[in-house]
C-alpha cells in the first residue's frame, strides 16, 4: 500500500475567519468525521446570528475601499493567491481526501478546476468592461459601467468542499464585492485552510471571510438586508423551496444550484473501448457524490448480442473497481461522506428491486476494502437493469455509485425519457454518428450536454449551466456569468452643452 501522507494529523478546532481575524465561535462544536477511518480530525462550530452579523458588517465595512481598488489591484491579489493555491497543491488536495473521502488524484482534480476559477477572475480589468456608442442622438453618446453591489453569501456544499465556492468567490471579489463563505459543516476544512491562504495573499480584512455553521448561518444570510445575494449549491429542495423563495422574498440575486439524474445515453455505434472507462468515472467516480455524474444508462437499439456483449464488458470492468482509503494512490474508489447516506443509498437499492428491476452487480454485498478499514461508510458499485423511467432510482437523486439500466428502441425515445425527467443538469451521449449527436445536443433539455464526454464539467471560462429541476435563477456561476451576476449594469448617457 502507497504511504498515506495525512496533512491533517490531529483535531483542531475550527474558528471563523471575520473582517481578517480567526474568531473563536459561541455556537455548538461538532465532530468532523474521516469517513474512511472513522477518525475524528477537526471540530466544527455551529456558529450563532450574532456571529454571521458580524461577519456581514465587516464585509460591509470593507466594501467601500475595496470597490475604489483599481481593479488591476485586486487581481493582484488574485494572482499572489494563485500562487500559493498551487505552492499548497498537494497538501490542499490531501485535505479534501480527508475530510470527503474522495481519491486523491479525483481531490487533484478539484483543486485544479478551483484554481482555474482564480486564474480566470485574474483577467478582471477586461472581463469588467462595459461598453459605449458615440451620437446616439445628436451631440449624446452613451455608455454601460459595471459595478459592484456589496457583500455576497456563498453556500457550499459537501462534496465539492475547496473547489465548489471557488466558482462564485473569486469573481466576486475581483469584481469588487466582499464574500462570506459557509461551507458544509461535514467537510469545513477546505475552507479554513483556503482563508489561510486568502490572508497570507494579502486581501484586506473583511473582503473576504468563512463562518461555520446550518441553518442559522444560512436563515442570517437570507433574512440580512446588508446581503445583495446568494450563490448556493446543493439539493433541489432547498434550492427551490428555501434559497430561491427567499431570495425572491427579500430582493435578492440568486444563483441556487440544484440536484441531478442524469442520463447517459449508449448508441448502437458507440466506440466501446473508449466508453467504458468513461462510463466508470462518470457513475463511480467520486463515488457518485457528483450532480454530473450518471445515474441511468439508456441502451439505444434492439440488437441483443450488443446490449449483452456491452453490458458484460461494464459489469465486469465495474468489477473490479479497488474501494479504499483514498489516500492510497491505488484505491479507485472511496468511501461515501457518512454512515446516513450509505444506508440512504441502500434504501435507493432496495426501492429498485421491490419496484421490478434486476440487480445484475450488488455494492452491497461482500465489499472488499483494500486495507484495514472499518465499513461503516463503504459501499460498492451497485448495477440494476430492466429499470424503467417512472421508478424512483431513475426520477430521484441517489448521489451514490450506482447505475440504473434501461433499453430504448431508438434515439427518439430516449431524448423523450431524459426530457421528462424533473432533473436537467448533465445528460451525454456516446455515438459515432456526427446526426445524432446533433440531434441529442439540440432536443435534449439539459445545462451540460456531453458528446462522447461521461463527466461533463465546463471549463472555468464557461458558466457551469443547469436547466429546469436543476438550477433557480437566470445566471450561473464561472466566467463572464459570474461577472455580470457579481456586477450591476449602470448607463450613462451624457451630452455636454
Amino acid at each position: 500500500m502507497a504511504l498515506l501522507e495525512e496533512p491533517i494529523k490531529e483535531a483542531r478546532r475550527l474558528k471563523n475567519f471575520i473582517g481578517g481575524e480567526w474568531v473563536e465561535s459561541k455556537g455548538e462544536i461538532k465532530d468532523v468525521v474521516n469517513p474512511a477511518t472513522c477518525q475524528t480530525i477537526a471540530k466544527v462550530p455551529v456558529s450563532t446570528k450574532d456571529e454571521i452579523d458580524a461577519a456581514v458588517e465587516a464585509a460591509k465595512e470593507a466594501f467601500p475601499d475595496w470597490r475604489a481598488t483599481p481593479p488591476v489591484a485586486r487581481a493582484r491579489c488574485l494572482f499572489r493567491l494563485k500562487e500559493l493555491l498551487e505552492e499548497h497543491f498537494e497538501e490542499l488536495s490531501r485535505i479534501q481526501t480527508q475530510e470527503h473521502g474522495k481519491t486523491i488524484d479525483e481531490s487533484r482534480g478539484e483543486t485544479r478546476r478551483g484554481i482555474e476559477n482564480v486564474e480566470v477572475a485574474c483577467g478582471i480589468p477586461t472581463l469588467m468592461m462595459g461598453y459605449n456608442a458615440e451620437d446616439i442622438a445628436s451631440g449624446i453618446d452613451e455608455y454601460v459601467i459595471r459595478q459592484p453591489l456589496g457583500v455576497f453569501g456563498i453556500i457550499g456544499p459537501f462534496n465539492f468542499p475547496f473547489m465548489i465556492p471557488l466558482w462564485s468567490a473569486p469573481y466576486a471579489v475581483a469584481t469588487g464585492n466582499c464574500v462570506i463563505i459557509k461551507p458544509s459543516s461535514e467537510v469545513p476544512l477546505s475552507q479554513a485552510r483556503l482563508a489561510e491562504l486568502v490572508d497570507e495573499a494579502g486581501f484586506p480584512p473583511g473582503v473576504w471571510n468563512v463562518v461555520h455553521g446550518g441553518r442559522t448561518v444560512v436563515n442570517g444570510m437570507l433574512d440580512h438586508p446588508d446581503i445583495q445575494g446568494i450563490a448556493f449549491v446543493g439539493s433541489t429542495p432547498t434550492a427551490r423551496d428555501v434559497i430561491y423563495k427567499r431570495c425572491g422574498e427579500t430582493g435578492k440575486r440568486v444563483i441556487a444550484q440544484g440536484g441531478a439524474a442524469n442520463f447517459i445515453v449508449i448508441m448502437p455505434d458507440a466506440n466501446v473501448r473508449a466508453t467504458i472507462p468513461a462510463l466508470m468515472t462518470s457513475f463511480f467516480g467520486n463515488t457518485g457524490q457528483r450532480c454530473l455524474s450518471g445515474q441511468t444508462l439508456i441502451v439505444v437499439g434492439e440488437d441483443d448480442g450488443f446490449y449483452n456483449n456491452f453490458m458484460d464488458a461494464v459489469v465486469d470492468t465495474t468489477s473490479r473497481i479497488i474501494i479504499g482509503n483514498g489516500l492510497d494512490e491505488s484505491v479507485q474508489m472511496g468511501p461515501l461522506r457518512d454512515k446516513e447516506k450509505r444506508e440512504k443509498i441502500i434504501g435507493y437499492i432496495e426501492s429498485g428491486i421491490q419496484e421490478g428491476a434486476k440487480l445484475r452487480l450488488d455494492g452491497r454485498a461482500n465489499i472488499k476494502i483494500r486495507g484495514d478499514y472499518p465499513d461503516t461508510c463503504f459501499l460498492g458499485p451497485t448495477i440494476l437493469e430492466n429499470v424503467t423511467p417512472d421508478m424512483r432510482i431513475v426520477r430521484e437523486e441517489i448521489f451514490g455509485p450506482t447505475m440504473g439500466v434501461m433499453r430504448v428502441k431508438n434515439l427518439d425515445e430516449a431524448i423523450e425519457i431524459c426530457n421528462e425527467n424533473p432533473y436537467h443538469n448533465a445528460d451525454a451521449i456516446f455515438t459515432s454518428d456526427g446526426k445524432s449527436a446533433r440531434e441529442f445536443q439540440y432536443s435534449v433539455i439539459s445545462g451540460n450536454v456531453g458528446i462522447n464526454i461521461g463527466i461533463v464539467a465546463p471549463m472555468a471560462f464557461f458558466p457551469f449551466s443547469g436547466m429546469a429541476g436543476s438550477f433557480y435563477g437566470i445566471l450561473h456561476t464561472q466566467g463572464q456569468e459570474a461577472v455580470r451576476f457579481f456586477t450591476e449594469s449602470k448607463v450613462v448617457i451624457q451630452r455636454w452643452l
